[in-house]
């Protein structure tokens, strides 16, 4: 009987296993007939443009490196010259639409689009986008010409195999092959980033072009690499997904018409997850509000932590600005915050971001200073003119650091940030943060959570552990 059970069992643990390998992807033979299918739809794009150069008036050279190399730079006489770049682009549509990079075309006055290795066009600029680094170009053939299309980047898994296929170093139909090595990427070179990260080969000159499934499907755009030399294994592509909605805009209207909350965002830490009483650090705390914005006129208010919008859950902060970015301009939409400990609704109707929502202000400095002990810095009031020189709200108020101690628990923020709440208070005078401080050492959590203004302007909640 025993072994008939054990029998049983090792026939049950085959078929599972052969079930395993049934279903899993085999390992290509070969990419030749994809590539070959595919590669007509690549094109290799060379820009100029003009530059101005300083030329040596002298008849020798400085070694590289020597202090008197940029002493002499501004005796050079100003030069124009032509400058070329490369870089990679693809198809999507047989009269001749052409994507691409806008880091490849920015600056471009000549764009010449190669196709098929030897027929040049020269391209029209239908619109470009900096913020996501996606340009469409126009290019006019008399021949109809071969176009790809955009697979669902949504569907691409950690370790499904990719081919890209790109024009680096001017070595225009080169094909490399590799596998997904990670998804949702953040390298920090702009504020809606969500790459995909590859390491087929990418190199100077990929930029621009595509990244292929195996279905031949275009599942991202080829963007970035780690390093300056690349070829190290790491490259990334802008998803598909995000592409396809710019890329529609940029055709249609020629620029981006992107959602707008007018907020100012930051990372909810485990410190002020604590401190608000919420389950776990997620969803997205509003540093500041801007005046008149959708989020103003909605009752959105600094400090609050938006956790769902538009029905979609915020896990991390860096989610918000891309779900805001990618929906419609003048949609209403359900926000849920958590506000004083709960978490309320608010409907918003969303306006359209424009190029810049940042302001600029100017440092300002006062010898006038008190010191918090408990803190380890020194402070002075808020003034009128600090008011009136940095552009800040009318009826600020506040206390202006004015020297941190090394040993300081906020010892990362800088003399001029403006302390201007702490545990959801305002600050009118020294005695209420210091009246703060002894609340948050008396608390359970013992975390003091303060609001500032850093020195570029900008609204930012601190949780500070307290020993």
């Amino acid at each position: 009987m025993k072994f008939k059970n054990l029998k049983i069992l090792l026939i049950s643990i085959l078929f599972v296993n052969l079930s395993f390998f049934v279903n899993a992807k085999p390992v290509p033979e070969s990419f030749a007939d994809l590539a070959e299918k595919l590669t007509p739809s690549v094109v290799y794009i060379s820009t100029t443009q003009t530059v101005v150069t300083n030329v040596n008036p002298f008849p020798f050279e400085f070694p590289p490196g020597s202090p008197f190399e940029d002493m002499f730079k501004e005796f050079g006489t100003p030069q124009t010259r032509k400058a070329s770049a490369l870089g990679s682009g693809f198809i999507i549509d047989s009269k001749g639409i052409v994507i691409t990079n806008n880091h490849v075309i920015k600056g471009a006055e000549d764009i010449l689009v190669r196709v098929e290795g030897d027929k040049e066009y020269k391209a029209k600029v239908l619109g470009a986008d900096p913020l996501s680094d996606i340009a469409v170009l126009k290019i006019e053939s008399k021949e109809k010409l071969v176009s790809v299309k955009f697979g669902d980047s949504d569907k691409a898994r950690i370790g499904d195999w990719v081919i890209a296929i790109g024009n680096p170093f001017g070595l225009g139909g080169t094909v490399t092959s590799g596998i997904i090595s990670a998804r949702n990427r953040d390298i920090g070179m702009s504020r809606y980033e969500d790459f995909i990260q590859t390491d087929a080969s990418i190199n100077v000159g990929n930029s621009g072009g595509p990244l292929f499934d195996m279905n031949g499907d275009v599942i991202g755009i080829n963007t970035a690499i780690l390093g300056q030399a690349g070829s190290i294994g790491i490259g990334f592509a802008i998803p598909s997904n995000s592409a396809k909605k710019v890329i529609e805009q940029l055709i249609e209207f020629g620029e981006t018409k992107r959602g707008w909350l007018g907020v100012r965002i930051q990372v909810v830490t485990k410190e002020i997850a604590d401190v608000e009483k919420l389950d776990k650090p997620r969803g997205a705390l509003v540093a500041s509000v801007a005046e008149n914005s959708p989020s103003d006129k909605a009752g959105i208010k600094a400090g609050d932590i938006i956790l769902e919008f538009n029905g979609v859950l915020i896990n991390e902060m860096k989610e918000l600005p891309k779900i805001v970015a990618q929906t419609e301009v003048g949609k209403t939409v359900n926000v849920k915050v958590w506000r004083n400990q709960k978490e309320i609704s608010k409907k918003i109707k969303l306006g359209r971001l424009e190029t810049s929502e940042d302001f600029k202000v100017k440092e300002k400095k006062d010898p006038k200073t008190t010191e918090i002990e408990s803190l380890k810095i020194n402070v002075r009031l808020i003034e009128a003119k600090d008011i009136e020189e940095r552009n800040l709200p009318k009826n600020t108020k506040g206390l202006v650091i004015t020297e941190i101690a090394n040993d300081s628990p906020i010892n990362y923020l800088k003399a001029g940030n403006i302390i201007v709440e702490a545990q959801k208070k305002t600050i009118k005078t020294i005695g209420d943060l210091e009246i703060a401080v002894k609340q948050a050492l008396n608390s359970e959590e013992k975390t003091l959570l303060i609001a500032i203004y850093n020195n570029q302007n900008q609204r930012r909640y601190i949780g500070v552990k307290l020993n």
